[in-house]
């Protein structure tokens, strides 16, 4: 499978100045600064890692609008209006991608697919009868029932099929995004980690200032303590092993609608196949779900040795639409793309066309669907933040185990120390690493991730290396 090299650019050195400072160098970030800097704004985009070095390369790269959170909620949620402007929107992004693709000449195997969505075996298809009418009458172009996916080794009765659906390599489709930025002005500073912003500037760990008229916050989640941004969306881990498969299913998107569910796409003779999702830090079983996705994979595709497995972090908004804009309780300057639901690559291209079209000062008719203040009705806005209070009564809980000795090298723990909770890892040398378990973002408990060996916050997503570093916010800060 054709792979891409980490791309990096110099640090930020010196205060500068521009129209619009972007923080995050993924596809949101990467499709804002792109859209602004061929507008002719001047744009400085700070990255922690190198580009792409975040959620967007571990994604699936599926370029759809068929939507996980389904049509008909979409629909009861936001009327058809709503609906109408989901599919719109979606299908716009991947419009702009191949758009971008033919001006940039980006080499990245971008190509039009069609999507299979099909139910579990011995399940109705009745849903998939009602997301198709609520499809259709979301504008979603020929979308219909057919008798199968086109799966040879496994028979998924009825499917819902959506025509010209895409994929693409996403790290090599950032490269290209990025030589695109500095070839129209655009700068770019790679490990470059931002610790404060405010009104019209943003400060960065190493002491450099950047004064801009406009900011853009593209982090996955915001790196900002707007309590109103994490109370409307959950962070939640997805699981994805990809391999060498013999021929014989049609190159297509496929997307199952079980509980977990499981989505699919081909690269090449590689296929890549995803699913088995549960709330970040509420579960410690990696090895358990990687071994459940890969049984489900081999009852219906030709699939080979496994020979790459990894997880990512998705943002679950609690009524299925992304939060793209700027939000009443932040300054005006400041804009920020999160919620990405499992859509990521087209979500973050809304939020370049989106965002870049606030800054310039143009209607887009998506701007209230996504308005990240929009009051959500769903029950699932009282359930999520149900969950996190409950994550809070860790604080008075015993830890993972009684004591350091029964940490294991390479393996981490939560242990309790009087009124404190420690994080500790043993490193596979046997020395002990001890931090604070209490995020620094909110202060809710972090809990080990054997499949990642990070520490994990279930409260809002922030993750952290083995030794307590900061690898994703909101926090913005290391393990104390």
């Amino acid at each position: 499978m054709a792979t891409a090299e980490p791309l990096w650019f110099a640090p930020l050195a010196a205060d500068t100045s521009a129209d619009v400072c972007v923080v995050g160098a993924g596809i949101a970030g990467l499709s804002i600064a792109y859209l602004l800097a061929r507008a002719g704004r001047s744009v400085v985009v700070l990255e922690r890692g190198p580009v792409g070095g975040g959620e967007t390369a571990r994604t699936t790269a599926h370029l759809s609008f068929a939507l996980d959170d389904r049509y008909y909620e979409l629909e009861r949620q936001f009327g058809r209006d709503g609906a109408r402007l989901a599919a719109e929107s979606h299908r716009a992004a991947v419009d702009c991608i191949e758009a971008i693709v033919r001006q940039e000449r980006i080499e990245c195997d971008f190509r039009r697919v069609d999507g299979y969505l099909f139910a579990p075996p011995f399940c109705s298809d009745e849903e998939l009868r009602t997301e198709c009418e609520a499809a259709r009458r979301a504008g979603v172009p020929g979308v219909d029932m057919v008798a199968r996916a086109p799966l040879p080794l496994f028979e998924t009765g009825p499917a819902l099929r959506f025509p010209n659906q895409g994929q693409f390599h996403p790290l090599q489709y950032l490269a290209g995004l990025a030589r695109g930025i500095v070839a129209a002005g655009g700068r770019i500073f790679t490990g470059t980690h931002v610790s404060r912003f405010f009104e019209g500037s943003v400060r960065t760990a190493a002491g450099p200032v950047v004064t801009a008229g406009a900011i853009a916050l593209a982090t996955n989640t915001p790196e900002h303590d707007n309590l109103l941004a994490h109370v409307r969306q959950g962070p939640y881990r997805t699981y994805v092993i990809c391999g060498q498969a013999a021929g014989g299913a049609k190159p297509a998107l496929y997307w199952d609608t079980g509980d977990p569910y499981h989505y699919v796409r081909w690269h090449g003779e590689h296929l890549i196949v995803g699913g088995e999702d549960h709330r970040s830090g509420e579960e410690d079983d990696g090895e358990e779900r990687f071994d459940a996705l890969e049984e489900w994979t081999r009852e219906r595709f030709p699939l080979d040795a496994v020979e790459h497995r990894w997880s990512g972090q998705v943002m679950e908004p609690v009524d299925g639409m992304g939060l793209i804009g700027h939000d009443a309780a932040d300054p005006p300057s400041l804009h920020y793309a999160t919620g990405d639901s499992g859509h990521g690559m087209t979500h973050g291209t809304i939020a370049g066309i989106l965002i870049a079209d606030l800054v310039l000062g143009r209607t887009n008719n998506w701007r209230g669907i996504y308005n990240p203040s929009r009051i959500p009705v769903s029950s699932d806005f009282l359930q999520e933040n149900a969950d996190i209070a409950w994550h809070f009564l860790e604080w008075i809980t015993s830890g993972d185990v009684g004591s350091e000795d029964a940490i294991e090298p390479g393996e981490g723990a939560v242990v309790r120390r009087g009124l404190s909770k420690c994080a500790l890892y043993r490193d596979d040398g046997g020395r002990l690493h001890e931090r604070s378990a209490v995020c620094p973002h909110l202060g809710c408990i972090v809990a080990w991730n054997s499949a990642e060996q990070s520490w994990n916050c279930p409260c809002h997503g922030s993750r952290f290396d083995a030794y307590g570093r900061v690898t994703g916010g909101p926090a913005r800060r290391d393990l104390a």
